[in-house]
Parts: structure tokens; C-alpha cells; sequence
């Protein structure tokens, strides 16, 4: 049998967001999901698209959730799991949910009425550590913005809004799974990730120091090193610390 890494950007991510880590990695899938604009039809395409018979699906922010859809298709082929800056609920009922899909409408009018790396300037600041917001990290961010399109945006919007709840799915997982966190990260919070390791039996908690929400950019030395080990943990090569 034959296995593959498979990474998952997140919203408006592309590639760059792993680019320091596919090296270490080897061969990787990296998905562009296009104008896909539910979560299970990004998993459906990863899993028609990946080319290997067990995947290591690591997943990063709206990617991690991507990555849970993948395993609830296809659990006999996922080998591993990375969940990095991420989530697992649905989106909350009420006036909760309400104001998160009108501000994310109000980002997707940015991006119509001035364009993508003005919606960038409004929305990346609190993505990275206020001390990087003058560095070549948060250039790289708003640049991966902009090579989006505001259709993509109201697609991913569409699919975040949407997003099924996986709180009973992680009982289920069993397979090699590593959970990473910044630790300041303001969007995905570190007390959601502990909830997840505490509901995934077996699974890895890392926390990345001096990071914000886009750990594989912001800390990507120490990303790469847990990712690493993540590999090797579920290809049987190596076990996790």
C-alpha cells in the first residue's frame, strides 16, 4: 500500500502557507479547493485527487476542518491526523452566529467593493503576533490573500457558515493524531485545542511559543519539527515523545 501527505490550507491560503514544511516532508498533496463552497465537497475532492491508498491529512485552520471531513468519508484511509489552529464545533445558534456570518459579510464586501488585500489589511492583523505586523511574514499573508478572488472568499465563506459539527466524530478517530496551537493565537484559541486532545484518544498536543494563528508562517522551524514527527509516528517510523 501506498501513502502520501496530504496538506490543507486554510481560508484564502494557498501552498506558501506550507511552504517551509513540504520539504521536510517529501512528496506532498497540497488541495486548492477552488470554488468548492461546502467542507465536504473539499473533502470529496481530496479524496478523489490524493493518490495515496492511506493519507497522513494534516489540515490547517479551516484545512484542520477539512481534515475531519476527509476522515469521517474515509476513516480506513487516513492514517494520520494534524489538526493545526483549528476547530471542531458547528457554528453557534443565535445572535453568536449571526454576528460571525454578518462580519465575515462585511470582509466579503471589503474584498468586493476595494479588493482583496484591503479586505487583507482589515482582517490579517489579528492572524499574526502583533510584533510581526511590519515583517516579511505578514507581507507574505496578505500577498496569499490577494492571489484569492473575492468568488473563492464567498465560497469558503459559504462552507465556514455551513460547517457540520464534528464534536461526536472525534471519539472516532483512533489513527496517529497531532494537535498544534499557537500560543496566542487569537482565532483558534490553545482551550480549543485542549478540548480536542482531551475528546481524541491517544492524540499529541503541541503548542508552538511566540505565535499567533499562522503558526506554519510564523514559527516554521518549529512546525516543520512536530510535523516531522507527526510522519513518523503514523508511518511507524518513529513514535512521538
Amino acid at each position: 500500500m501506498t501513502s502520501q501527505i496530504v496538506l490543507l490550507p486554510g481560508l484564502l491560503c494557498d501552498d506558501a502557507v506550507w511552504a517551509d514544511q513540504r520539504g521536510a516532508l517529501g512528496a506532498c498533496f497540497v488541495a486548492d479547493y477552488g470554488t468548492r463552497d461546502s467542507l465536504g465537497a473539499m473533502a470529496d475532492y481530496v479524496l478523489e485527487s490524493a493518490e495515496g491508498d492511506r493519507l497522513l491529512v494534516a489540515g490547517h485552520s479551516m484545512g484542520g476542518r477539512v481534515a475531519l471531513e476527509v476522515f469521517r468519508r474515509a476513516p480506513e484511509r487516513v492514517a494520520g491526523l494534524a489538526l493545526l489552529d483549528t476547530g471542531y464545533t458547528a457554528r453557534a445558534a443565535g445572535e453568536a452566529g449571526e454576528n460571525e456570518c454578518a462580519q465575515r459579510l462585511r470582509l466579503l464586501e471589503i474584498a468586493r467593493t476595494k479588493g482583496m488585500r484591503a479586505m487583507g489589511k482589515e482582517w490579517a492583523p489579528g492572524m499574526v503576533n502583533a510584533d510581526r505586523h511590519d515583517s516579511e511574514v505578514y507581507e507574505a499573508v496578505l500577498d496569499m490573500i490577494e492571489r484569492s478572488t473575492p468568488d473563492q472568499f464567498a465560497a469558503q465563506i459559504r462552507a465556514l457558515l455551513d460547517r457540520p459539527d464534528a464534536t461526536a466524530l472525534l471519539r472516532d478517530i483512533e489513527c496517529p493524531t497531532m494537535i498544534v496551537c499557537g500560543r496566542d493565537d487569537q482565532w483558534s484559541p490553545l482551550a480549543r485545542h485542549e478540548e480536542m486532545h482531551a475528546r481524541i484518544r491517544g492524540s499529541k498536543l503541541r503548542v508552538i511559543e511566540r505565535s499567533g494563528h499562522m503558526c506554519t508562517m510564523e514559527r516554521p522551524d518549529d512546525v516543520t519539527e512536530v510535523l516531522v514527527e507527526w510522519a513518523r509516528w503514523a508511518t511507524g517510523s518513529g513514535s512521538a515523545r
